[in-house]
């Protein structure tokens, strides 16, 4: 399924799910659903059945929706660095022998649309398109086969980073250099793990204003999801909801000549195949 999560025209918030005719407005259609996507994402292993059933039964709703951030605000957003080969030898870095792992605030979070504030304190912000898992269990100390099972889905994500911040800060602030707030674009829907049977192989791009700036695909990964989530595993509890952007392909705009930095007005658009596509505005700062 693809879950959606939206405003109604009274400005009330709902979920559904995303097909090909429009939108199913499943939350108004039962009220005893859970409101939250969060929520639904905890006791999906109980409502499953449920929710596919309604979906049969509904048609695409006559409302107006605008389509928001798909996840209520999440306990945690996780970072994989330098997870494709492609991308690392672009950089001239050493390809990692173990997963680097960083993190963004939750306030960074928006959705589709939603336009990417370029900060005042920084005129090196770049774009990262990436594959984003959802998790839908709670884990620790999996292996990666409990690790497959506890996904609950994927989503288009953008790793907005403030490189001037991640690298040339004393010590490098890699952490406020990707925490900006709305630097972690997700949507436009989570996709359940279902339809997605594999991720070895998904094309991936980005685009401004309708130039292709990265195109490759997740073959390149060098941890592959079941691998990320039980290496993180490790070290702390993942809970349903958690996010884990897991790396961006070649083609960023610090690595290329001249530097390519997001610029006010720009349009940048993430699509990843099976999963959609991502359009956010750029909007400087005043």
């Amino acid at each position: 399924m693809r879950i959606v999560r939206f405003s109604r025209p009274d400005q009330t918030i709902g979920w559904g799910v995303a097909l090909d005719f429009g939108i199913q407005d499943l939350s108004l259609a039962d009220p005893s659903l859970p409101q939250s996507t969060l929520e639904l994402i905890t006791k999906w292993p109980s409502l499953a059945t449920r929710v596919q059933g309604l979906a049969r039964k509904l048609g695409a709703s006559d409302e107006k929706l605008k389509v928001l951030c798909p996840l209520d605000l999440p306990q945690k957003i996780l970072c994989i660095g330098l997870n494709y080969r492609d991308h690392a030898i672009e950089t001239k870095a050493p390809i990692p022998t173990e997963p680097i792992v960083f993190c963004k605030m939750p306030t960074a979070m928006i959705g589709p649309d939603e336009p990417i504030l370029l900060p005042k304190v920084s005129d090196q912000v770049d774009f990262e398109a990436e594959l984003v898992i959802i998790i839908g269990k709670t884990l620790r100390n999996v292996s990666e086969e409990q690790a497959t099972a506890g996904i609950f889905g994927y989503s288009v994500g953008h790793d907005v980073s403030a490189r001037d911040w991640q690298k040339d800060k004393p010590g490098k602030q890699w952490f406020l250099g990707k925490s900006f707030d709305t630097f972690a674009p997700l949507g436009p829907t989570l996709v359940t793990a279902d339809e997605v049977p594999s991720t070895e192989d998904l094309r991936v791009k980005c685009t401004i204003n309708g130039e292709v700036m990265q195109d490759s695909s997740t073959r390149e990964l060098i941890f592959k999801p079941a691998e990320v989530v039980a290496y993180i595993s490790q070290v702390m509890t993942l809970h349903p909801g958690d996010v884990i952007y897991t790396g961006t392909p070649p083609g960023v705009g610090m690595a290329r000549t001249p530097p390519r930095f997001l610029k006010d007005g720009d349009i940048v658009e993430i699509e990843i195949e099976k999963l959609g596509i991502l359009k956010n505005p750029c909007v400087q700062e005043r």
